[in-house]
C-alpha cells in the first residue's frame, strides 16, 4: 500500500468540495491513515459517510477526534472480528483437506493390496513435482542456494518490483560527522566486546511459562511503577507531598497518578483520566486540560500535576512535571583514550527480509553483500525473519516448517559473515511466526551452532540493553513508535511526534510504557517488571518501526529508527553507526561517546 500524503488527501477532499481550516487538518488525516492502515481515498470516503450521518459536520481538528473515536476505532474492531472468522474457516478447510488426503491414501492402500508384486505400489507422491526434494540440497552451504525460495515455497518467482528498485545505497538520513567518516573497507578486525548489561537472574535467557497472571499481580506491578517514578519526581522537583486525586481542595495541590482513558477508544483531550496509586487511594478523576498550554500525554504515563480540584470530580492542572531519565552507564576504566583507535562500526537492520509478494530472500542476500563490502564489527539484526504477516505464510503456502526456514535464514547469515569475523546479534520479533508470542520475548535458540560461531553470535531477548565496547545500546523490535503514535495526544508547539515518543520512553524508563498495550501485544507483567524497564539511559536507542526512518538526539541519547529492510514489494532501509567510547575526564566524570550514523536504502 502506498504511503498516504497530504497532496493525495487534498485532491480527494477537493473532489467532494470539502473545505478545511489549515494544513494541520491534512496532517491529522495522514496520521490517522498511518495508524489505521488506510489509503487517502478510503479515509475521505469514511469521513463523508460519517459527517453525513452527523448532519454535515465541518472538517476540523475537534470533529476529526470525534471521527476517529466513533468511526475508525469501530472499523478496526469489525476488521479484527472478520479476520478471526476467516482464520477459523481456513483452519476448517485445512482439516477437511487433510481428511481427504487421508481417505485417498487408505483407498490407494486398499488397491495396492490387490495388485501383483511386480507392479508394486502406485501411491501418488505428495510432493511438488516442479520442486523435488533431494538429500543433496540439505547440505548446500552457499547463502544464495540456502535461501532459494524454490526449496521451501511452491511460488518461487522473485519479486519484480524489488529487482528493479532505484536509489540503491542512497543515504537518506544522517547524524554527526557522517559525511567525513569512512564507511567502506574497514581494514583489519579487532576483538570487539559485545555483552548484555544485565546477567544472571536479572537477564531473560530462556523461555518461560506464561498465559496465567492474576489481576491483582498486574495491579501490583502498575502500582509499583507509579510509586517508584513518583518518588523520583518528588525528590527531583523538591515536592513535599502528594495529595489524593479525588480530594476536594480550594488551594493548589500536587497529585501523582497514571494517565488513562475513560473508555476503550482512543485518548483525546476530553477523555483523559488520572488514576492514583494504591498509596493515594487508587481513585480516578477526570482531567480538564484547558489551563495547560503545552502537554503530551498517553495512556499509562506516570505524571505529577499541580492544580485545583474544587469538587472532587474534575482536576484542573496548571502545571505538568516531566519525567526524569536515568543516569547513563559508566565504566571504571581510567586510562587516557587513544585518539588514533578505530571506531566501532555497527550495522543494524530489521525484517521482514523478503518482499511481500515473494518468499525470495533477495533483500537478505543484498544485506550480506553490504556486510561483506563494509565489514562492520557488529551486526544487530531484528526480526521478523519468518514474517507472520506475509501472505504466503498466512496461507501456509510453504513446503517446510517455519523453524526450518528460520534455520536456513540464520545459517546463511552466520556462514556468509564467517570470513569477515563480525559479531552477530539476533533480536526476536512479535511477528516471528515460529517464536513465542509474548512480551518480554525470550531469545531465539540455535542448538546447532558450532563452537566457533557461538563466540561471535549473541541471542538476546526483546527488549534488552547491550554494551558494545563500553557504549550502551537499548534494543526493542516491538513497534512502540507505531503503538504510542496512535495513542498520544499533544498540544506541544514546535516539537515532532517521534522526538516526543522517544523522550517519553527515556523519562518513563521503559521500553514499552503504554498501558493498556495494543491488542497484538501479549504482556506478561511479572516478567515485564523484571525485564521491560531500562536499567540505564542508553547511549543509543534502536527502535525499528513501520513509520518513517529517522536518526536524532533526544536528551543526550541517539535514537534511531532504521526502518525495515523491505517496505511491501520494494526495498527499504538499514542503519549504520560509528561509535567510539571516551574515557572519563581528569575529574572522573563521564564523557559522552562520539557517535555518527546514517540511514541507507538497501
Amino acid at each position: 500500500m502506498a504511503m498516504p500524503n497530504t497532496d493525495q488527501i487534498k485532491e480527494e477532499l477537493e473532489l467532494f468540495d470539502i473545505g478545511y481550516g489549515d494544513d494541520s487538518v491534512l496532517d491529522k488525516m495522514v496520521e490517522q491513515c498511518l495508524c489505521h492502515r488506510m489509503k487517502g481515498e478510503e479515509i475521505v470516503l469514511e469521513w463523508v459517510a460519517f459527517s453525513t450521518t452527523k448532519g454535515g459536520l465541518k472538517l476540523n481538528m475537534d470533529h476529526l477526534e470525534q471521527f476517529e473515536h466513533e468511526a475508525l476505532n469501530k472499523r478496526n474492531k469489525s476488521k479484527q472480528a472478520t479476520r478471526r472468522e476467516d482464520s477459523y474457516n481456513r483452519t476448517q478447510n485445512i482439516n477437511s483437506l487433510q481428511d481427504l488426503i487421508k481417505a485417498e491414501e487408505e483407498e490407494e492402500n486398499l488397491l495396492d493390496s490387490y495388485s501383483t508384486p511386480a507392479k508394486g505400489s502406485q501411491k501418488r507422491a505428495l510432493t511438488t513435482p516442479e520442486n523435488p526434494q533431494s538429500k543433496r540440497s540439505a547440505r548446500m552451504t552457499s547463502p544464495g542456494l540456502m535461501l532459494s525460495p524454490a526449496s521451501f515455497s511452491p511460488c518461487a518467482t522473485p519479486s519484480q518490483k524489488y529487482s528493479v528498485r532505484g536509489s540503491r545505497g542512497e543515504v537518506v538520513s544522517t547524524f554527526g560527522e557522517s559525511q567525513d567518516q569512512r564507511w567502506n573497507g574497514q581494514k583489519g578486525q579487532r576483538e570487539v566486546s559485545v555483552r548484555t548489561l544485565l546477567s544472571g537472574e536479572d537477564a531473560l535467557t530462556s523461555s518461560y511459562k506464561h498465559m496465567f497472571q492474576r489481576l491483582r499481580d498486574v495491579r501490583d506491578v502498575l502500582t509499583e511503577k507509579i510509586e517508584v517514578l513518583g518518588e523520583e519526581l518528588k525528590v527531583h522537583f523538591n515536592i513535599e507531598e502528594f495529595s489524593p486525586v479525588s480530594l476536594p481542595a480550594q488551594d493548589q495541590v500536587t497529585v501523582l497518578g497514571q494517565v488513562c482513558c475513560d473508555s476503550n477508544g482512543k485518548l483525546n483531550a476530553h477523555s483523559v483520566l488520572l488514576e492514583a496509586g494504591q498509596e493515594h487511594g487508587g481513585r480516578q478523576v477526570r482531567l480538564d486540560l484547558s489551563d495547560l498550554r503545552e502537554y503530551s500525554l498517553f495512556p499509562g504515563q506516570v505524571v505529577v500535576m499541580e492544580g485545583m480540584n474544587t469538587d472532587g470530580v474534575k482536576f484542573m492542572p496548571s502545571k505538568l512535571y516531566e519525567g526524569v531519565p536515568l543516569p547513563f552507564y559508566s565504566t571504571e576504566v581510567k586510562e587516557e583514550p587513544d585518539e588514533e583507535s578505530e571506531p566501532v562500526m555497527v550495522l543494524t537492520a530489521c525484517g521482514p527480509y523478503t518482499p511481500s509478494d515473494s518468499l525470495a530472500y533477495d533483500p537478505l542476500l543484498d544485506l550480506l553483500n553490504v556486510i561483506s563490502r563494509d565489514r562492520p564489527h557488529v551486526c544487530i539484526l531484528f526480526g521478523p525473519f519468518v514474517d507472520s504477516k506475509h501472505e504466503q505464510i498466512e496461507k501456509c503456502q510453504v513446503t517446510e516448517t517455519f523453524e526450518s526456514i528460520f534455520t536456513r535464514c540464520v545459517n546463511s547469515l552466520v556462514e556468509g559473515t564467517r570470513g569477515i569475523g563480525c559479531k552477530l546479534v539476533f533480536v526476536p520479533s512479535q511477528r516471528d511466526v515460529h517464536h513465542h508470542l509474548i512480551y518480554p520475548q525470550p531469545p531465539f535458540t540455535l542448538p546447532d551452532l558450532s563452537k566457533e560461531d557461538v563466540e561471535r553470535v549473541s541471542l538476546v531477548p526483546d527488549p534488552c540493553t547491550l554494551v558494545i565496547e563500553g557504549v550502551t545500546f537499548g534494543l526493542t523490535s516491538t513497534d512502540i513508535l507505531f503503538h504510542m503514535g496512535a495513542e498520544e495526544i499533544s498540544s506541544a508547539a514546535g516539537s515532532d511526534r517521534f522526538s516526543r515518543i522517544m523522550k517519553h520512553m527515556l523519562t518513563q524508563r521503559s521500553y514499552y510504557p503504554l498501558y493498556p498495550p495494543t491488542e497484538e501485544i501479549n504482556m506478561d507483567y511479572e516478567k515485564f517488571q523484571q525485564h521491560g524497564h531500562m536499567p540505564v539511559t542508553p547511549d543509543v536507542l534502536l527502535v525499528p518501526s513501520e513509520l518513517r526512518y529517522f536518526i536524532r538526539d533526544v536528551i543526550g541519547c541517539l535514537c534511531i529508527n532504521p526502518g525495515r529492510l523491505t517496505k511491501g514489494q520494494v526495498g527499504g532501509t538499514f542503519g549504520r553507526l560509528l561509535v567510539q567510547r571516551r574515557c572519563p575526564d581528569a575529574e572522573g566524570k563521564r564523557r559522552s561517546p562520539c557517535l555518527s550514523g546514517q540511514v541507507v536504502k538497501i
